[in-house]
């Protein structure tokens, strides 16, 4: 492995504290895990069983073959060899073979390239990610729901932090081409959630994905862009000005190594960690095939709530997200508004009330009163010490809160749920 990364030991710890500052590895095996994200695309569900089940450094060395460009049929050997190899590895722990090794090997023989596999660490030598693995604090509890499609690391640009609180995190996820409604939905959706301290997860494109995080940033909350390429460039690139704030703001992740293009497929994938990381998605405006879908497909698959935005029904933006809604299968929510979103995740739960708790006026006007004998606006006026029009005023707003209740009588309050 040294060879492949052409440092020494030395540069190589100095490497993880500048990556890992603080943090106690396994040099062969953290070194082992960069190497398989090279080799591997993003989900690879065979390079995922092996490193689970063998180790990184283990699997890595099982499968390590430098002879450049094979024919068809050396290739095929090749594959054969390592197959015996993993198999035999698996027999002496006990454990029942794996499939697609063959297959695997084939696929990751063509970047078994040191100048590649160097090219990634002199790339991240130099920028100021965080390299995360499944043993930090910081690695989300929800990626654990992928199974052997996990990710293997996450390159970080940021607060670390960002990714720790699963239960308040959502992906607000839509088209690029938003219509003002969606952006206006997006902005609302995002801000209310930033205020109540939920993080925004959503994959920085043009759009919704745009305005969700634009809408947490201004409301001073977390939010967490998902890339589908290398960190070294951000993209789209209209909207680098936007991910480097969130860079400097927020937490900027991706799974695929420094110097990787984003792709179709790579999209795809970035998906499922967009669906991965968070407690619920909400979709605001997608067409019928859109990745917006397709992350609320991994949401589902995942057996997490799905919350989806109606739109016009005259809207091509919003066809996906009404044929969501109309199939029983796909078993997804109406959201409009924050408050949805988090009964979304949590159940319903109790508004945040409108009475200032800070306000001992308002606690004047419900000593006042009982839930058995109603009391007209003057006698709580009298009672509390205080004028008819402002103790109207108070009682309007404990009324929003479902503290007190107007009869024919007058008011009276309404017991605390238990």
């Amino acid at each position: 492995m040294s060879g492949l990364m052409g440092m020494s030991p030395r540069e190589r710890a100095v490497l993880w504290d500048r990556l890992r500052p603080g943090r106690d590895d396994d040099d062969a095996e953290l070194t082992a895990r960069v190497i398989w994200s090279v080799l591997a695309e993003p989900g690879d569900g065979t390079a995922g069983l092996l490193v689970q089940d063998l180790g990184a450094a283990v699997a890595l060395s099982l499968v390590l073959h430098r002879e450049p460009f094979p024919t068809a049929a050396r290739l095929r050997h090749h594959a054969g060899l390592v197959a015996q190899r993993v198999t035999q590895a698996y027999d002496e722990r006990g454990l029942p073979a794996i499939d697609g090794v063959r297959a695997g090997f084939q696929r990751w023989h063509p970047r078994m390239v040191g100048s590649l596999i160097e090219s990634v660490f002199a790339m991240a030598a130099v920028s100021h990610a965080t390299l995360l693995t499944p043993r930090d604090p910081e690695w989300s509890i929800g990626l654990r729901g992928l199974n052997e499609h996990a990710p293997l690391l996450l390159w970080c640009l940021g607060e670390p932090t960002m990714l720790e609180d699963f239960e308040h995190s959502v992906a607000l996820v839509g088209t690029r081409a938003a219509t003002g409604y969606g952006t206006h939905v997006a902005t609302e959706l995002a801000a209310g959630l930033a205020e109540r301290d939920w993080t925004v997860v959503s994959g920085g494109a043009y759009g919704i994905d745009a305005a969700s995080h634009r809408a947490a940033l201004a409301a001073r909350g977390r939010t967490v862009a998902v890339m589908a390429g290398g960190l070294n460039a951000f993209y789209p690139t209209g909207n680098h000005e936007l991910l480097a704030r969130i860079a400097r703001e927020g937490a900027v992740v991706a799974e695929a190594a420094f110097g990787v293009a984003p792709t179709p497929f790579r999209f795809l994938g970035r998906n499922r960690l967009i669906a991965a990381l968070t407690s619920a998605t909400v979709l605001i405006e997608a067409g019928t095939r859109s990745g917006a879908m397709n992350t609320a497909n991994h949401a589902r698959e995942l057996e997490r709530p799905v919350g989806i935005v109606p739109g016009p029904v005259t809207s091509p933006s919003s066809a996906g997200c009404h044929a969501a809604l109309r199939d029983p299968e796909r078993l997804t929510t109406l959201v409009t508004c924050t408050q949805d979103v988090i009964e979304l995740v949590h159940g319903e739960v109790d508004a945040e009330p409108l009475a200032d708790p800070e306000d001992p006026r308002f606690g004047r006007v419900l000593k006042t009163l009982n839930g058995r004998t109603a009391k007209t606006v003057g006698e709580v006026a009298r009672d509390s010490g205080m004028g008819e029009p402002e103790t109207a005023g108070l009682l309007g707003v404990l009324l929003l809160d479902g503290a007190v209740r107007k009869t024919e009588k007058g008011w009276v309050s309404v017991p605390k749920k238990r």
